[in-house]
């Protein structure tokens, strides 16, 4: 349905436009971070130093176990086997809006969601490797110091494995260190790997949705969506991070050291989507450890959440061509927010603000559309004498808009020029973590969700579920016929014909839209009649 409408609006648009061109004469003429953003030098790699002392060995077998992670922010549970994250609840999101509704998961089904190892292929180790952790569970309160879990274990082989994982309560990213010791007289051969692993859900909780994959290489944002992963995408250079998205939160893995790594993305047969991130290490060398660092981001696909983290991990939120100007747009809405306290004022003050900013060029526009208006007898005339010469008819018609010094192209660039704006609030509105289950006031409790009032226990077609009243897009629809009605009319009857059904088909369009644009739509729409009836006064 999205893709549908979202075409019909650009098809609207482009009947409009294409009429004017083509047929009507014109005249001539995107914690500390491990390492700060935009840090020009590679990182450092991971480091071998000779071992302080040999590390009490740790059973090779054992059984797997579950150790419980309790913040402010949220409940982590790993497992022993592998030192990997099984299950992530965030503690401030829920999946509906209502306050009783089951608190958001990021892992679904039963595969491990994260996980970090030194991977010696062929050394007949188990896989995963069962680690020991003395402790079962860590509760940290609000403002509580960051406290560490360690997972230890010894390969078949005798290396000797740490791991970490640095938790903070006021944060969604986990420090992770991984140690690898090698106490034996010959090297110890491996690969530093990390693996994202989750299962797509198959509905959607966001209008404007992205699931899969996205990583960032060689300085450049791809993204694969789950449905599109027929086969391996495989890619190799400097990958800084990887990420699994769904929605309105993500899962990363940012490596501390800029080392050439490869990537591998794949969909399992058993419904797995999985993410491979390696990097070839040199062998650790008898008596002496290697270590590297890195941050596992597990939360909301907040642009000032991600920055923190950097290495450029805030462009894993990208809305595409529109992305200059919806990142803007975005710190704007969330400004407003701060001082109003609500996303649906702070969406009513950004739209006055653009209309200020675009007031100018607006004006200028309704004034050539009044002088259209004027020379409407004149055109009639030159129609009526040259109905049988089209030629000669543009040619008049183009003498008489440069002597009245008329644009007939003018009416249409008030929306024109808000096309951009227009789908990247689109985009803002339909996938920002801060619009989501936003409330406005009465019965809109969320801007990111169709506008409804009632939840009827039947569909209506063409609408999306929930079904009910959508009172602020029949208001919407309403202003935009109030506009149409003080707009002169177009010379061209045809023109003139498909002007009044605009109201009617944005109202179809807007039916399923999120609230938050409607309100955008109908606001604007408001301040462009004061606007214009301003301008008929005058000219009265």
């Amino acid at each position: 349905m999205e893709k549908k409408t979202i075409l019909a609006f650009v098809l609207s648009l482009a009947v409009l436009i294409a009429w004017s061109v083509f047929f009507a004469p014109q005249p001539a003429q995107k914690t500390e971070s491990p390492a700060k953003e935009g840090a020009a030098a590679p990182q450092p790699a991971p480091s071998v130093q000779k071992m302080e002392k040999p590390a009490e060995p740790v059973p090779v077998k054992g059984e797997e176990k579950e150790v419980i992670v309790e913040t402010p922010l949220y409940r982590a549970v790993f497992s022993t086997a592998g030192a990997s994250l099984k299950s992530f609840k965030l503690k401030k999101y829920r999946v509906k809006a209502e306050a009783d509704s089951p608190l958001v998961e990021l892992v679904h089904g039963q595969t491990p969601l994260v996980a970090v190892h030194f991977d010696s292929s062929g050394k007949n180790e188990p896989s995963p490797m069962v680690y020991h952790a003395p402790e079962n569970s860590l509760t940290l309160e609000p403002g509580a110091s960051p406290r560490e879990i360690t997972f230890r274990a010894t390969s078949p082989g005798g290396r000797q494995v740490q791991q970490t994982f640095r938790i903070d309560p006021e944060q969604c990213a986990i420090e992770h260190g991984l140690t690898v010791s090698n106490p034996l007289e010959k090297p110890a051969e491996g690969v530093l790997k990390a693996r994202i692993a989750n299962v797509p859900p198959k509905e959607s909780t966001s209008y404007y949705s992205f699931i899969g994959t996205s990583l960032l290489l060689n300085n450049k944002y791809e993204e694969t969506a789950s449905t599109d992963l027929k086969a391996e995408k495989s890619a190799s250079g400097l990958i800084p991070w990887i990420s699994y998205q769904e929605d309105y939160f993500m899962t990363a893995f940012v490596p501390e050291a800029e080392i050439q790594s490869h990537y591998l993305a794949r969909m399992l047969g058993s419904g797995v989507l999985e993410q491979t991130w390696s990097a070839a290490q040199p062998p650790i060398p008898p008596g002496t450890q290697f270590s590297t660092r890195s941050t596992l981001y597990l939360g909301p696909r907040d642009l000032d959440l991600l920055k923190v983290i950097g290495r450029k991990l805030d462009l894993a939120i990208d809305f595409g061509w529109t992305d200059i100007i919806a990142k803007p747009l975005l710190y704007l809405l969330k400004f407003f927010n701060e001082y109003a306290g609500n996303y649906g004022i702070a969406i009513i003050l950004l739209t006055i603000l653009i209309k200020i900013l675009f007031w100018p060029l607006t004006h200028k526009s309704y004034k050539s559309m009044k002088e259209m208006q004027k020379i409407q007898p004149l055109m009639a005339k030159i129609r009526e004498k040259y109905k049988d010469n089209k030629e000669m008819m543009n040619k008049e018609m183009m003498s008489l808009y440069k002597t009245y010094k008329v644009n007939p192209m003018g009416g249409c660039l008030p929306m024109v020029i808000q096309i951009p704006v227009f789908f990247a609030l689109f985009r803002i509105l339909g996938n920002s973590i801060e619009l989501r289950h936003a409330p406005f006031m009465l019965w809109i409790n969320d801007l990111s969700a169709p506008d409804r009032l009632f939840n009827f226990p039947f569909t209506i077609p063409l609408m999306t579920p929930p079904s009910g009243i959508p009172v602020l897009t029949l208001l919407m629809g309403a202003s935009m016929f109030i506009q149409q009605k003080m707009t002169p009319t177009p010379g061209d009857p045809t023109q003139a014909k498909i002007m009044l059904l605009m109201p009617v088909i944005f109202t179809f369009m807007f039916i399923n839209f999120p609230s938050g644009l409607v309100l955008y739509w109908l606001v604007n729409n408001v301040l462009s009649i004061g606007q214009q009836y301003r301008i008929i006064k005058r000219a009265a």
